[in-house]
């Protein structure tokens, strides 16, 4: 099953259409320094499945580490719409925060992926957890 969202950072700055590889089920946090801090919820989608339709010039480059993960953000507001995975470069794991009508507390589990031992280095344990939100 695929979906198609539209997409855009805080500002609106920066604006795309992304199709899911299989819809929302993907969603999934990481646990590496860079993954901790920025505190997303991604999404993937197919390296063709992303087009920016406004804003690709206000796209900033982030690498760290082994510079092969590709993470960029809106040069304007500051937030991360998407990045090209380490783990798996024929994709983009997608902010589910910039997607229209979807939110990361839409999710009542994200699967933590190990990214400190990155499945990449072939020394990752896969799934280390779960971060769970309940409504009050």
């Amino acid at each position: 099953m695929t979906d198609t969202y539209e997409g855009a950072c805080h500002c609106g700055s920066v604006k795309f259409s992304v199709t899911l590889s299989d819809g929302l089920s993907t969603a999934r946090r990481c646990d590496c320094s860079f993954c901790r801090m920025r505190g997303a919820v991604a999404v993937s989608a197919r390296l063709d499945g992303i087009a920016i339709h406004q804003g690709q010039d206000l796209l900033t480059l982030y690498q760290f580490n082994t510079g092969q993960a590709r993470h960029y953000f809106c040069s304007r507001c500051g937030i991360y719409t998407h990045h090209q995975r380490r783990s798996n470069p024929e994709e983009y794991g997608v902010n589910v925060a910039c997607l229209q009508g979807v939110s990361p507390f839409d999710f009542a589990e994200v699967p933590v992926s190990d990214g400190v031992n990155h499945p990449s280095d072939g020394s990752s344990n896969g799934r280390i957890g779960v971060l769970r939100f309940e409504r009050i």
